[in-house]
């Protein structure tokens, strides 16, 4: 059975990332940490290529992925793109673990402050930028037995503030200190996100209208259907579900209207025109954009639409790398809903995945699908540099209320 269904999506999970230089000890730490052999260790620089990603169970912290990556001071063209997928991990972490081996120091009894400032120029860089991103960070010093590791401790408690954990992957010293350690520096409110927010509580019916086309294919339903209906079920509430053509038949089956209707953003118009005049509406995307991303930003992105002309550039990102389908949202209809107001002249480029663009001053406007596939922290990274470069943002499932005319009659979470 797929992930979805029986264990927490990764996306959902808590991503701890560890990052350092290469041949650090970050891989040997990692299986130490696990009790398993996750990461390849060995002394040849550059093992560790594409960053590892391993989803587990990690007590006291819950449902985790643990990302080993690759050293951010690799050479070359190709260590220029291992760092690059560094960098990428880096927007998707929680929290960062970041290594200052002892080794590096050089020769034995040698430590001093400047040297050490000196030697460490990356990892401190790489600790302010964190820090900037307001992503907690746990300094891990390596191989504890050594006795310039108290040296280090000390440095770093003066340059950082921060109290760095001396561990060993031979002896298990500090591995246990740093489970509680990550356990105290989870994010705020972290794990108390709801999809549906302050929409429903127990007892209320939800009325859901599921897209059974071929981006869900026959005996699957798309990840955000699951994971809706599973928070709906934890809430108390009653659910019916329903497609588009039987919509009608199943409202009238119903002994009262529902509280609420969530919807397949496609056919937005088409519920809103037939849904009970008492029901609230939303849709699957909306309530993704308030649970992953920002939402008001993203309401605020699509009243920028108005401001398009036959002349602007779009950027659609899909957050999922499916092969393109025929009447594809992000590729087809969201495209063909703009060119119909703007013209054929207005551009839209579309990317897929990770691959979202440093530099987003050549475009307009920027829509988003409802990033299901990525973790929060990674989706409010792209807001962030949208918002930096001074880019109007919104969603798949916003732009669609904005374009049909109801955005104003949708029901917002809080």
């Amino acid at each position: 059975m797929g992930e979805g269904l029986q264990q927490t999506p990764s996306a959902n999970r808590l991503h701890i990332g560890v990052f350092g230089r290469a041949n650090s000890g970050k891989s040997t730490f990692i299986n130490a940490l696990t009790g398993q052999q996750v990461s390849i260790v060995s002394e040849t620089a550059g093992t560790t290529t594409d960053p590892v990603y391993k989803a587990m169970e990690l007590h006291p912290i819950g449902a985790c992925v643990l990302m080993d990556t690759a050293g951010f001071d690799d050479t070359g063209e190709l260590g220029e793109k291992r760092v690059e997928k560094t960098r990428l991990a880096s927007e998707k972490a929680d929290i960062a673990i970041l290594f200052f081996p002892v080794d590096a120091l050089g020769e034995e009894g040698k430590f001093n402050a400047g040297h050490a400032e000196k030697i460490f120029q990356r990892e401190l860089y790489w600790y302010h930028l964190f820090r900037e991103r307001k992503t907690p960070v746990l300094l891990l010093i390596g191989k504890a037995e050594k006795k310039e590791a108290t040296e280090l401790y000390t440095w770093l408690k003066e340059v950082t503030g921060e109290e760095a954990i001396s561990v060993s992957a031979k002896t298990g010293a500090g591995i246990e200190k740093v489970k509680e350690e990550l356990a105290r520096k989870l994010p705020e409110n972290y794990g108390n996100n709801s999809i549906t927010g302050n929409l429903v509580q127990k007892g209320d019916l939800v009325l859901l209208v599921m897209p059974q086309d071929i981006q869900a294919p026959k005996g699957r339903l798309i990840l955000p259907q699951v994971q809706t209906i599973r928070e709906l079920l934890d809430k108390g509430c009653l659910i019916m579900s329903a497609t588009k053509d039987e919509l009608p038949s199943s409202l009238a089956a119903l002994g009262r209207p529902p509280k609420l209707i969530i919807t397949d953003s496609q056919v937005f118009g088409y519920v809103y025109e037939n849904k009970p005049e008492e029901s609230m509406l939303t849709s699957f995307s909306v309530l993704f954009a308030a649970y992953k991303g920002d939402l008001p930003y993203y309401v605020e992105g699509a009243r920028k639409i108005d401001s398009l002309t036959a002349h602007s550039r779009v950027l659609i990102a899909e957050c999922c790398t499916h092969a393109p389908l025929k009447e594809d949202i992000g590729r087809v209809k969201l495209p063909r809903m703009l060119k119909k107001r703007f013209g054929d002249t207005l551009i839209t480029d579309i990317v897929s995945g990770t691959d979202f663009p440093e530099d987003l001053t050549g475009y307009d406007l920027i829509i988003q699908c409802g990033a299901c596939m990525f973790n929060r922290k990674y989706v409010i990274s792209r807001i962030d540099r949208a918002k930096k470069q001074d880019i109007p943002m919104t969603n798949y499932g916003v732009a669609i209320a904005h374009l049909t005319g109801i955005l104003e009659q949708v029901s917002m979470p809080n």
